[in-house]
């Protein structure tokens, strides 16, 4: 039950955080974190396929504090990333995840309930993440 702000300065609360019963892909990355990146890049290559195959849902959440956050809209936009980020600036729902440090990932079951969390990032870890993915909706 935290408050993050969207790109647009919108507020939001984690507690508001839904996707219908289907899977939800929460993924903390900062705009200094190499490995994030590539991570969410790689993942945004094939999200189109991942929502059209289990209707999962990916959300970002940046950690970049309030000297760094100025970048996270226009790395976005750059990127062309097409699922939502959202902004932890004060570090609040970083701290209630316990993630100590990014990229982390943690894989919802369409009740809310974490099935999964993996910290750091290798290539092909995304591929791990969808076969649970498609384990969760079948």
């Amino acid at each position: 039950n935290v408050q993050l702000k969207t790109l647009d300065g919108q507020n939001i609360n984690t507690s508001e955080i839904y996707n219908d019963g289907k899977p939800i892909v929460i993924s903390f990355w900062a705009t200094w974190c190499s490995p994030c990146k590539r991570e969410l890049n790689n993942i945004n290559d094939v999200y189109p396929d991942w929502v059209d195959e289990t209707g999962v849902k990916v959300i970002a959440i940046s950690i970049d504090d309030s000297r760094q956050v100025y970048k996270v809209a226009p790395y976005v936009s750059g990127q062309d990333w097409e699922f939502e980020v959202l902004l932890d600036t004060n570090g609040d729902f970083k701290r209630a995840m316990n993630v100590n440090n990014v990229p982390f990932t943690f894989l919802l079951d369409g009740n809310g309930k974490v099935v999964y969390e993996h910290n750091n990032y290798a290539e092909g870890d995304e591929d791990e993440l969808f076969e649970l993915i498609q384990k969760l909706i079948q």
